[in-house]
C-alpha cells in the first residue's frame, strides 16, 4: 500500500495559514528608508540602465538567472483530464516547491486559459524577458508537441515539457541499467509502448536517441496497435506505425523484451507477462495504478525486471530525480536550450549514480537495507543528496560542448559545493527520517489523547505508515472526538487506564519496587498508575510499546519526571538533555540543552556535548560544535567564559576526535571569515559551526524561541537526550506536522535500539 491520502487532508494542507503552497521572500534587507529607496525608486533606476545598456546584465542585477516559470493552460492535468487552468494551479504551484526543495530554484507559477497553440504560444514567448527557463506542464497532446517544439525554436531559454522528457529520461536510465543486468543490447530488443501520448512519444523518441531501431518499436493506443493501415494518425503516432500485421496489445506483446506502459491500469496481464522474451522488462508507469499490479507481475515468472511510477515498489519513475537538476544545469550556463545533448547526459548521469555505493544516510532512510545495484534497484532513490551534484554539472557540461551555454563553469570543485548549499541537508533531513521509520513501523504511545491535535497526527501517521499509534485516553472522550472530527483511527489501540485493572497492578507493582524507599507507598503507586504519562511510561518500559510522546498540555519537567523514573537514562549518563533542530534559510543547525539543565557544571557540559554528537550523528550529520558563551577563547572573563573553556577542553579528552571549540560567540561561530582573520586557531574556522551547545538554559530556550517567532526558523523537538528507551516530550502548541514528525524520530530512535540489542 501506498500512502493514504484524504481528501480533508489534502484540502486542509492547502488551506491552512496561507492559501497555497508558495510565496514571495524578498532577498534583500527592507529595514529603512535607504534600503526601500535602494529597492525601488530611485535607487532602482542604476540597474535598469545597466540593464539597457547590456542585456545580459539582467541575469546581474535580477532573478531571472533563478527563475522557473511553469507554465500551464489545464488540458492535462494529471489523470483528472481537461480541467481548465484555476483548477491545475495547485498541480503548478506543488511543481514550484519540487523546484526549490529539491534544487533551489525559485518559480513562479503561470495558468494560461488558453488552448489555441498559436495563441498560446505568443503568451509563452512573450514572457522570455522574466525567467531562466520555462518548465510546460499538464498540456494535452497534439498540441504540447507543436508548442514546445516552436518555443524552442522562437526562445532563447531552456525550454521543456517535463511530463515528455522528465518520463523519457528518467525511464531511459532505467532501462540502461535493466539492460546490462540482462545482457542485451538496446539495438536488438523488441519494444512494446502501451499509450501514445506525449509522455509515450518522448521515451519511445529518447530510446531512439540511445540505440532503439524504429523497426523493433510498436506502439499501442486505445485502439490497439498502432499500424501504417490505421486512417487519420496524427503525425507523432504515424512515427511510430509499424506496418507488422499485429492487432491487440496481446498480439504485439508475445516474444517481446520490454513493456512500457503510460496508460491505463490493469491493461496486462500475467499471461502478457509470461509470453514475452527471457528475461522481460516490465515499466507500468500509469498512476496511480500501474497497467498490472506489483504483485501480479513479479509472481508471473523469476526473471521479470518490473519499474513503476509508485513509492511503494522498487525501481520508481519519478521525474523529480530529472527535472529539478536539469534545470539547475541549464540556468547556471544559461543555457539557450535543453537539447538532445543535455537529456542523454542526464540520462547516463542517473545510470551510472545507480551504479555507484549508495551512502549510509540513503540506506537508513529506506530502512537500513544494504541497497545496492541491481533488478530492484535500477535509478537512484528520489532521496540521495547526490542527484544534484551528479546531474546538474553534467547536463551544464553537456551545454558547453554542445554550444547553447552563454557561460562557461570552469572550478567544477567549487560549483560542486555551491550546489550542495543551495539545497544544504535540511531540505530533506526528515524526509529521510520519515522514510526510514516506514520501512519498520513501530508501536508509539500517546499519553493525551485527549487533544485533538494527537488524533489528527495519530490518522496521519497511521496513513503515512509511519507507527502504530496507541492512545491513551478515557475511551467516551477519546471516540467522541473521533465522530465529531470525522477522523478514521480504526487501526489505532485506544487504552482507557480506568478499564486496565490486570496492567495497573502489575505497573503499580514495579514502581513501588523502585520508589518504596522514595516515599511511595504500594497504594499511592496503584493510585498513581491512572495517570496517563506514568502509564505510557510503563508500557514502554515493559516492552508493550517501543516510544512514548507526550508534553502537548503539560510542563516539560511534568513530562519528563515519570519517564525518567521509570525507564531511566542510558548507562554512565548523568544528566538528560533536550536538543532542537532549527532549520533556517542558511542551513540547519542544532540546540542544546534548550529545555531540562538549568545551569549544568563543566562536567554535565561534557554529558550533553556527547549526547548532543550522537543525537546529531542520528541525522547522519557530522557535528561542528561551538560552546557558546559572550566571549572568544578567553576575551572576557567570567563564569560562563571559564565553564565553556574548562568543558571544552574536557570534551576534546574524552572525545578526541570531536569537532568542538570555544568559549566562543554564536555570531563569531558561524562566521568563518572573522575566525580565519582573528582566531585562525579554531576548530570551526575552516566549515563554521552546525551545533550549539549553550551554557546555561536560559541562554538555549531563549535562542531557539526567538528564532522561532523573530526569525522564522522551523523547529523539529526538543528532542530528549540521553534516556535508555525512546521518550520524547513536545512543546506547548506543536501542531500536528510538528507531532508527525516527533513520531517518525521516536520509531527510528526505537529502530536502532532494537538493532542494538539484537
Amino acid at each position: 500500500m501506498g500512502i493514504k491520502i484524504r481528501k480533508e487532508d489534502a484540502l486542509n494542507f492547502h488551506t491552512q495559514g496561507q492559501p497555497g503552497k508558495i510565496e514571495v521572500v524578498p532577498t534583500k534587507p527592507l529595514g529603512s528608508q535607504m534600503d526601500l529607496a535602494l529597492a525601488y525608486s530611485p535607487g532602482v533606476a542604476e540597474p535598469c540602465k545597466e540593464i539597457e545598456e547590456n542585456s545580459e546584465n539582467v541575469y546581474k542585477y535580477t532573478s531571472k538567472g533563478n527563475l522557473v516559470g511553469v507554465i500551464s493552460n489545464g488540458t492535462a492535468v494529471l489523470g483528472l483530464g481537461n480541467i481548465g487552468p484555476e483548477a491545475s494551479k495547485p498541480v503548478m504551484e506543488g511543481k514550484g516547491v519540487l523546484f526549490k526543495k529539491f534544487a533551489g530554484i525559485d518559480v513562479f507559477d503561470i495558468e494560461i486559459d488558453e488552448e489555441d497553440p498559436d495563441k498560446f504560444i505568443q503568451i509563452v514567448k512573450s514572457l522570455e524577458p522574466t525567467f531562466g527557463g520555462i518548465n510546460l506542464e499538464d498540456i494535452k497532446a497534439p498540441e504540447s508537441f507543436i508548442i514546445e517544439e516552436t518555443l524552442k525554436e522562437q526562445m532563447n531559454i531552456p525550454i521543456m515539457h517535463d511530463d515528455q522528457h522528465g518520463t523519457a529520461i528518467i525511464s531511459a536510465s532505467a532501462l540502461i541499467n535493466a539492460l546490462e543486468l540482462v545482457n542485451k543490447k538496446i539495438e536488438d530488443v523488441t519494444i512494446v509502448v502501451n499509450g501514445a501520448g506525449a509522455a509515450a512519444i518522448a521515451c519511445t523518441k529518447l530510446y531512439v536517441s540511445l540505440g532503439a531501431q524504429k523497426k523493433n518499436i510498436i506502439m499501442c493506443d486505445s485502439k490497439g496497435v498502432i499500424s501504417t493501415s490505421r486512417q487519420n494518425l496524427d503525425a507523432s503516432k504515424s512515427l511510430f506505425a509499424t506496418d507488422k500485421k499485429l492487432e491487440t496489445l496481446s498480439d504485439a506483446i508475445s516474444g517481446a523484451d520490454f513493456f512500457l506502459g503510460l496508460s491505463v491500469a490493469d491493461i496486462l496481464t500475467q499471461n502478457d507477462i509470461k509470453s514475452m522474451a527471457d528475461n522481460p522488462i516490465v515499466f507500468a508507469l500509469a498512476n496511480p495504478n500501474p497497467e498490472i499490479a506489483y504483485d501480479l507481475a513479479v509472481n508471473s515468472r523469476d526473471d521479470l525486471i518490473m519499474a513503476t511510477g509508485r513509492s511503494d515498489h522498487p525501481n520508481q519513475v519519478n521525474n523529480v530525480l530529472g527535472f529539478p537538476y536539469i534545470f539547475r544545469g541549464a540556468l547556471d550556463v544559461r543555457a539557450t536550450a535543453i537539447n538532445e545533448e543535455m537529456k542523454l547526459a542526464a540520462v547516463h548521469a542517473i545510470a551510472a549514480l545507480a551504479k555507484e555505493t549508495v551512502p549510509d544516510m540513503v540506506n537508513k532512510a529506506y530502512g537500513d537495507q544494504k541497497i545496492q545495484f541491481g533488478k530492484d534497484y535500477l535509478i537512484p532513490k528520489p532521496l540521495d543528496p547526490r542527484l544534484i551534484t551528479t546531474i546538474s554539472p553534467a547536463v551544464a557540461k553537456a551545454a558547453m560542448d554542445s554550444g547553447v551555454a552563454k557561460v562557461n563553469i570552469t572550478n567544477w570543485e567549487e560549483y560542486d559545493l555551491d550546489l550542495q548549499k543551495r539545497i544544504g541537508i535540511d531540505q530533506k533531513l526528515i524526509s529521510r527520517i520519515i522514510s526510514r521509520a516506514r520501512k519498520n513501523p513501530k508501536r508509539v504511545v500517546f499519553a493525551e489523547a485527549h487533544d485533538l491535535r494527537i488524533l489528527k497526527a495519530a490518522q496521519t501517521i497511521i496513513d503515512e505508515e509511519i507507527a502504530f499509534p496507541i492512545l491513551l485516553g478515557k475511551r467516551d472522550i477519546v471516540n467522541k472526538l473521533i465522530k465529531e472530527n470525522n477522523l478514521d483511527l480504526g487501526d489505532a489501540t485506544i487504552i482507557d487506564t480506568y478499564e486496565e485493572e490486570e496492567r495497573v497492578k502489575k505497573y503499580a507493582e514495579f514502581y513501588y519496587q523502585k520508589r518504596k524507599r522514595k516515599g511511595v507507598t504500594l497504594y499511592d503507586a496503584t493510585k498513581l498508575m491512572r495517570e496517563r504519562n506514568l502509564f505510557g511510561a510503563m508500557m514502554v518500559q515493559h516492552g508493550e510499546a517501543d516510544g512514548l510522546i507526550s508534553g502537548l498540555t503539560k510542563d516539560y519537567p511534568k513530562t519528563i519526571l515519570p519517564a525518567l523514573q521509570v525507564i531511566g537514562m542510558e548507562d554512565e549518563v548523568r544528566r538528560v538533555a533536550g536538543m532542537y533542530i532549527i532549520i533556517t534559510k542558511k542551513g540547519t543547525f542544532f540546540f542544546s540543552d534548550t529545555t531540562v539543565n538549568v545551569n549544568p557544571t563543566p562536567e554535565e557540559l561534557v554529558d550533553i556535548i556527547g549526547m548532543t554528537a550522537r543525537g546529531v550523528k542520528f541525522f547522519d550529520v557530522e557535528p561542528r560544535m561551538a560552546v557558546l558563551s559572550y566571549s572568544n577563547f578567553g576575551s572576557s572573563k567570567g563564569e560562563i567564559p571559564e565553564k565553556a573553556q574548562k568543558a571544552v577542553k574536557m570534551a576534546k579528552e574524552k572525545y578526541p576526535n570531536l569537532i568542538i571549540d570555544g568559549d566562543i560567540q554564536a555570531n563569531v561561530a558561524l562566521d568563518t571569515t572573522i575566525q580565519k582573520e582573528v582566531y585562525p586557531f579554531s576548530e570551526l574556522a575552516e566549515k563554521g559551526a552546525n551545533t550549539f551547545i549553550f551554557p546555561n538554559l536560559a541562554a538555549g530556550n531563549i535562542a531557539y524561541k526567538l528564532l522561532m517567532e523573530i526569525g522564522g526558523a522551523e523547529t523539529i523537538g526538543p528532542i530528549l537526550l540521553g534516556m535508555n528507551k525512546p521518550v520524547h516530550v513536545l512543546q506547548l502548541g506543536s501542531t500536528v506536522r510538528d507531532i508527525v514528525n516527533m513520531a517518525a524520530i521516536a520509531v527510528v530512535d526505537a529502530q536502532i535500539i532494537h538493532s542494538n540489542k539484537a
